[in-house]
């Protein structure tokens, strides 16, 4: 089970630090991603941590102001907002999946195991 916390209400330009741990499961033999999700737009990918190569990747509207990362020791997933924008305001979604590959790694379907999202709300 995975659990994403963190979110949170700030003005723009701030910043918020998003967690995703789990528990029986261990984070580092996964590739871990964040998702987020609006009514207007859907849900869309922000970041991913690829297992089998430790590479990140970032959508395009969050490069630069999002970092990812993972303390293997707290078993725990970070992602790291920076700058944030009204745009930015979402529920962010932790997943997990032991057989994302480069062509899968920004698709929801290919992640098995998610967390129940936590609310970041951005204002102007």
């Amino acid at each position: 089970q995975l659990q994403a916390f963190g979110g949170g209400l700030v003005q723009a330009g701030a910043s918020l630090r998003l967690s995703c741990g789990a528990s029986g499961r261990t984070l580092s033999t996964y590739s871990v991603a964040w998702f987020r999700q609006t009514p207007s737009k859907g849900r869309e990918f922000v970041a991913s941590f690829k297992r089998s190569d430790n590479s990140k990747y970032y959508a395009d509207s969050v490069k630069g102001r999002f970092t990812i990362s993972r303390d293997n020791a707290k078993n725990t997933v970070y992602l790291q907002m920076n700058s944030l924008k009204p745009e930015d305001t979402a529920v962010y979604y932790c997943a997990a999946d032991r057989n994302i590959i480069t062509t899968t790694r920004t698709m929801d379907s290919a992640y098995d195991h998610w967390g129940q999202g936590t609310l970041v709300t951005v204002s102007s």
